[in-house]
């Protein structure tokens, strides 16, 4: 072994580090090393080459690409799977040909996959793409500014909604369906979307207008003490219409308006979230139950919701609170949002059933962990629990812990700096080194039509997965000189 490779193995393990709800977030690592000038000398010298491995990743990416175009995809948008041969097809459930889905993993997160690709490579192939899953969303926006859970393109089954091109035409509502959906991000992912890809086609056409309508709809939903529905306007009364937390809904709108603020700089949308994040702070249980609930009604009291969902204290809303007050501190630079802080820790400290492990209810007072059975009884043992929904987790407290001690601990400026600082030439050579060998097993995992296959299923999360593992790799290759081909398309 030289002196350079036993150096490159003494390196440490790369720390993860993300940011967001955990529905399909972009992460980066951050690797602490010493300096070395011989090896970043040598390092600098082999930039300049050209790798094969890179002009394969990107041409695997492309066929995988032009594959969920040609093949996978119903108006330019997505479900969640597909079996081998397309005959059946998923969302969140049972689909036909004609229908896409909202809610991740569906259209707007595979747009995304795409639209990175596209930054990172400049393939038209991956803007194509995109503007298809852009396209299929602009389509079937609602009249109220925002999505259902799925858009079905059917003449007869379209008909049941109310859509903002059928009220642009004068079309009476009548009896056809228009409430926007928040909860599961599908609202929000859809709108999200919609601005990077505005923000990636100078800002004017249909997506702009569409961002501007769903952008109003964000305003005109949120409660003057700063809160969301999981519904607008909602279908009926009752949780629809409760201020909610459940399914980071309310978290997911403030990421919508802090991404609209730094887009679009409109103060509008950076008050919009911070006032949400006054309604976070204020809903804040009272100790020594500090956490918050997954909705509360309109007398700002937790409330039940479906009917394995009891007024509760819950650990998952809390910990995602936490993380949503942690990015509004180092948006904004305003301590009140890490007050709340270190008593929603304590009490999460005191409630855990052994490390890392939480109930997602606490019953209000006694604190006692419950959950629902399958004939619909609250109970305090884990027994005959309702299937399909996450009585205990850690909940993302072990990386929300991190980025609380790494903040209060440096600072925000300072924690703002590292985490924005450039990879010094070692720290980019290491991180090729390990993305080289996840890209190859991507590349390697392709069928021969160029798809990957699990399982029996084309899903579209291991496409967005396996999408963003060559991403990473070609974006390190680009930033350390190595092009891969440089745009150009595979042939047909």
């Amino acid at each position: 072994m030289t002196a350079i490779a036993a150096m490159m193995d003494e390196l440490p393990e790369p720390q993860l580090s993300g940011k967001g709800d955990g529905k399909g977030e972009n992460m980066r690592w951050f690797f602490r090393v010493s300096s070395s000038v011989i090896f970043a000398t040598v390092c600098m010298a082999s930039a300049a080459a050209e790798s094969p491995l890179a002009r394969d990743a990107e041409e695997s990416l492309e066929r995988a690409t032009r594959y969920f175009v040609s093949e996978v995809s119903a108006h330019g948008g997505y479900l969640w799977w597909y079996s081998e041969d397309l005959k059946e097809r998923a969302g969140e459930g049972k689909a036909t040909e004609t229908q896409i889905w909202v809610q991740p993993p569906g259209t707007p997160s595979v747009g995304f996959a795409f639209l990175r690709a596209y930054r990172v490579a400049g393939n038209e192939v991956f803007l194509n793409a995109a503007k298809g899953a852009a396209d299929a969303l602009v389509w079937g926006q609602l009249a109220s500014g925002g999505w259902q859970y799925k858009i079905d393109f059917d003449p007869v089954g379209s008909r049941q909604w109310y859509f903002r091109r059928d009220k642009e035409k004068g079309e009476p509502q009548g009896k056809r369906k228009n409430y926007s959906i928040f909860d599961d991000n599908t609202t929000q992912s859809a709108l999200r979307f919609l601005m990077a890809m505005d923000e990636a086609t100078g800002r004017k056409g249909a997506y702009h207008d569409a961002v501007e309508y769903g952008l109003d709809l964000m305003l005109r939903s949120q409660f003057p003490n700063g809160a969301w529905p999981q519904v607008y306007p909602p279908p009926s009364e009752g949780y629809w219409n409760y201020y909610t937390f459940n399914d980071n809904a309310m978290n997911d709108c403030i990421a919508v308006m802090l991404d609209a603020f730094r887009i679009y700089k409109d103060g509008r949308y950076l008050a919009s979230a911070k006032k949400c994040g006054d309604f976070i702070v204020a809903s804040q249980l009272p100790s020594p139950q500090s956490g918050w609930a997954q909705q509360y009604d309109h007398d700002m009291k937790p409330a039940p919701a479906r009917w394995f969902e009891p007024a509760a204290c819950c650990s998952a809303t809390t910990i995602g609170n936490i993380r949503t007050l942690i990015e509004l501190h180092l948006e904004t630079g305003e301590e009140k949002y890490l007050k709340p802080i270190p008593a929603a820790f304590d009490w999460l400290n005191r409630s855990k059933l052994r490390e890392n492990l939480w109930a997602r209810f606490y019953e209000l007072e006694t604190n006692r962990p419950i959950y629902v059975t399958s004939d619909r009884k609250v109970v305090y043992e884990r027994v005959n629990l309702r299937p399909g929904y996450s009585w205990f987790g850690d909940y993302g407290h072990s990386k929300v812990a991190h980025m609380y001690e790494n903040v209060t601990a440096l600072g925000r400026d300072k924690y703002i700096e590292r985490r924005n600082r450039p990879l010094s030439a070692e720290e980019k050579h290491q991180r090729i080194r390990r993305l080289e060998a996840h890209a190859r097993d991507v590349i390697s995992a392709q069928d021969a039509k160029w798809r990957w296959v699990e399982n029996g299923r084309i899903e579209t999360s291991t496409f967005i997965r396996n999408a963003g593992i060559l991403c990473d790799y070609l974006e390190m290759m680009k930033e350390t000189g190595r092009n891969s081909r440089s745009g150009k398309a595979v042939p047909d």
